[in-house]
């Protein structure tokens, strides 16, 4: 008895769990981080595409913040974080640091475009 509920359970978990894992976490973007400056500047994507922006900072703990989507990250130096997004609407999105890095921080700034935009 004991052996079927725990083959029960884990079916369970299988079908729940192997649901979201066919999700795909879509394109992977890289980023780097340093003061004062994002490499790329710009950012593409596809219409309704979902992305994954992998930050990585070699300087300093950097805030990446997308405003208009209400979504941030802090990039610690010498590590690598993701953000994943859903799919988008076609736009421009402003991405910028907001961690204050020192004098040429407003500069640090970047542009996902998605779609026709």
């Amino acid at each position: 008895m004991k052996r079927r509920k725990f083959a029960l359970a884990g079916a369970a978990w299988l079908a729940l769990h192997g649901a979201r894992s066919a999700e795909s976490p879509g394109r992977r973007l890289e980023l780097v981080a340093t003061r004062f400056s994002f490499s790329p500047r710009e950012l593409h994507a596809a219409d309704g595409e979902r992305l994954t922006i992998a930050i990585r900072s070699t300087d300093f703990v950097h805030g990446f913040s997308i405003p208009d989507l209400k979504v941030r990250i802090d990039a610690p130096p010498g590590r690598t974080v993701e953000l994943v997004l859903p799919a988008l609407a076609p736009g421009r999105y402003a991405c910028l640091c907001d961690n204050f890095c020192g004098e040429g921080h407003d500069q640090m700034v970047a542009t996902l475009l998605v779609g026709a935009a």
